[in-house]
């Protein structure tokens, strides 16, 4: 296989620029604050298009595209229960959050919060949340690698193996070094990379096609257009609700939740919001236009079709027909970038679970920051190595493997997240109750009821999740008067 020269250079500048900005912040972050939330000093834009490139990662320019490729655009349901959650948790989480975080002894990680939001000298909710958080991160972060793995094989037509080994390598390494303030810049440039990427491959691709031929082609593939059709058969319902659901997600997401509260200011998420939201909403229906427009281009020069698995490559396909070399090598970096800015933000929550919420707790002598901070560097190299260990197996799919991860988030973490921010009487054993049944549901309904069912796990895990977390805080004892203090003066703030 030859590979243009220019997507070579392309893709070497991309990757040292990456490494140069973890360079560059290396020597910023002098404690814990700083490692991992960037010192609550983040503006609107970083804070913006950070949480949206960390949130959407690979799945944006593969999984998608992939889906819809084979599917049809009734795979837009999924883009659209994101885009609702995206609104709603920006409108209901986000200032919230960033208030409560702090006046709950000043967390600077998700465990941390729910342990100071109900005042507990107990570490059990801070240890749950932190093992929930290694587990399922595990499975993200296997999903960007495998991403990154696909992306290498498939332009530069080396082994799987070796693909994986790069992409990994290069995510540690500026994740590493620079922490959060990396993981932030890198994920602003990705993030806007991405953007301009998704706009442009589905222009270029439908203008060869020409309408004729688009409305010609998809008019003889049955149900192709239609929202609410699968093939010949009409969508059914529980796939509606099931890829709606993906909204729920956004309340339980460790990696966005952080970015709201690191923003320096509350008055700042509004217009955060505004460019997040612009943010979403183009790129979701970019993607789905990438998925739909490539089948129809394939038809339309008369190539091979793509299988179930290669079906998620076919951004890359448009991208290596349809451009020449260096401006190939760039688009093609978009995805490199949608990879990593999810992976580092991944590899740095997980980091600060196992030394914050974890090793920080059940130490017997308190560490010091630079401990702390050795201690984060090592975790975040340990567990980017189990990631790239279960990202091994390519016939895993990008698309799988984030489901489920974001299935466990959701529920083990959605629910607790809300009642904890709105409602005064959730006690610390409602939320225990809420995670552990919350991440279990998950994995049962993955393993022995979904396939039967049809139904996402995320729904009736959120649900179960939610309903005891209200049962066991209604019959727990009521939270100590530090604690109801506490929820008043959070709602008495701007």
């Amino acid at each position: 296989m030859t590979v243009n020269v220019w997507i070579i250079v392309a893709f070497a500048l991309y990757l040292s620029i990456m490494i140069g900005i973890g360079v560059a912040f290396s020597k910023k972050s002098n404690n814990v604050s700083d490692y991992f939330l960037g010192g609550r000093q983040m503006g609107s834009w970083l804070t913006a298009l950070s949480a949206q490139a960390s949130d959407m990662s690979s799945w944006l320019l593969m999984g998608l595209p992939g889906a819809v490729y084979l599917s049809g655009i009734s795979s837009a349901w999924i883009a659209i229960g994101l885009g609702i959650g995206t609104y709603l948790n920006w409108l209901l989480v986000a200032k919230r959050l960033r208030k409560y975080s702090q006046v709950a002894g000043d967390a600077i990680t998700i465990p941390q919060y729910f342990q100071n939001r109900f005042d507990s000298n107990s570490s059990a909710v801070r240890i749950v949340c932190a093992v929930i958080i290694f587990i399922f991160f595990l499975i993200y972060t296997a999903s960007g690698f495998n991403a990154a793995a696909k992306l290498i094989e498939n332009v530069f037509g080396i082994k799987y193996t070796i693909g994986l080994t790069i992409g990994a390598v290069v995510i540690l390494i500026y994740t590493f070094m620079g922490g959060y303030f990396a993981v932030v810049w890198t994920d602003f440039f990705q993030g806007m990379l991405m953007f301009f990427a998704l706009l442009i491959v589905p222009i270029i691709a439908y203008a060869a096609i020409g309408g004729e031929s688009f409305s010609a082609v998809t008019s003889a593939k049955v149900g192709y257009m239609n929202l609410m059709a699968n093939g010949d058969q009409p969508y059914a319902f529980v796939d509606i609700v099931s890829n709606l659901a993906w909204g729920l997600g956004y309340f339980g997401m460790p990696h966005i939740l952080v970015r709201f509260m690191s923003i320096k200011s509350t008055d700042l998420i509004k217009k955060s919001r505004i460019i997040a939201m612009i943010w979403v909403i183009i790129s979701l229906a970019a993607s789905v236009a990438v998925g739909c427009i490539g089948y129809v281009y394939l038809e339309h020069i008369g190539a091979p079709q793509l299988d179930s698995v290669s079906a998620e490559t076919i951004f890359m396909v448009l991208v290596q027909r349809l451009t020449p070399g260096l401006i190939a090598g760039i688009l093609l970096c978009a995805i490199v970038s949608a990879i990593m800015s999810t992976s580092d933000s991944q590899l740095l929550v997980t980091a600060s679970a196992i030394t914050s919420d974890i090793y920080a707790v059940v130490a017997k002598n308190k560490p010091t920051e630079k401990q702390l901070l050795t201690l984060s560097r090592i975790a975040i190299a340990a567990v980017a190595i189990i990631a790239y260990v279960l990202a091994l197996n390519p016939e895993n799919t990008v698309m799988a493997l984030v489901s489920n991860a974001w299935a466990g988030f959701g529920a083990a973490f959605g629910p607790a997240m809300l009642l904890s921010l709105f409602w005064r009487r959730m006690t610390m054993n409602g939320a225990l109750a809420g995670m552990i049944s919350g991440a279990a549901v998950v994995m049962i309904w993955n393993k022995f009821l979904a396939a039967s069912t049809g139904l996402y796990e995320l729904v009736p895990a959120f649900i179960v999740s939610l309903v005891l977390i209200v049962l066991v805080s209604l019959a727990d004892k009521m939270p100590s008067k530090k604690v109801l203090d506490q929820f008043d003066k959070v709602n008495a703030m701007r």
